[in-house]
């Protein structure tokens, strides 16, 4: 086991593991986010490593894997910019995701056409990017990517219909007749 405490193998590797974090990364935000993970993970598994003297190599190893981890998610979510992809956001309200349950959701999932329900359950639940989505359904990548789109169209209408509905449900006020009496429905 190797004789260096956490705090003494940060101090020693944290100059080097963020320069070669900074050379993989090309910005600063990022090379921090990876030398800080690379040392989380330490925290948690170093006490696995038999060989004291392979410290370095471990750290340099996990930080380089780290790297690749967040390349290949980036890929399959890449970061946008906001006002970029602005008119691909639902317009549904916040208010109304808030109250739904994941229940109601899958409920509302399973009534989109298998067509459209496989590639959605695919990629946001299964998490397969377009590739894996096209090899497992047998279809282009275009094809993938058109079916979730129509999808979230679809899933979009069945939370807005579901919305009108809850809506004019808690809207319906019993009438009462001119004596006063109960209501007629």
């Amino acid at each position: 086991m190797h004789s260096l405490n956490f705090e003494e193998i940060v101090d020693q590797y944290y100059p080097m593991l963020y320069r070669f974090a900074l050379s993989l990364a090309r910005n600063e935000a990022d090379a921090c986010d990876l030398t800080q993970q690379t040392f989380s993970i330490w925290a948690t598994k170093g006490h696995l490593l038999r060989d004291g003297s392979k410290v370095k190599s471990w750290l340099f190893t996990t930080l380089y894997r780290e790297f690749i981890s967040n390349r290949r998610r980036e890929m399959r979510w890449p970061k946008e910019e906001l006002s970029e992809v602005e008119h691909e956001l639902p317009c549904t309200p916040p208010e109304t995701v808030d109250c739904l349950e994941s229940g109601q959701v899958m409920e509302m999932l399973r009534s989109i056409d298998e067509t459209f329900r496989a590639p959605l359950v695919l990629f946001y639940l299964q998490e397969h990017s377009y590739e894996e989505i096209s090899q497992i359904l047998e279809i282009p990548i275009g094809t993938v990517m058109s079916r979730l789109s129509r999808g979230k169209q679809k899933l979009q209408q069945a939370v807005l219909a579901r919305q009108a509905r809850d809506e004019a449900g808690s809207k319906i006020i019993p009438m009462r007749d001119p004596k006063g009496d109960k209501a007629h429905g």
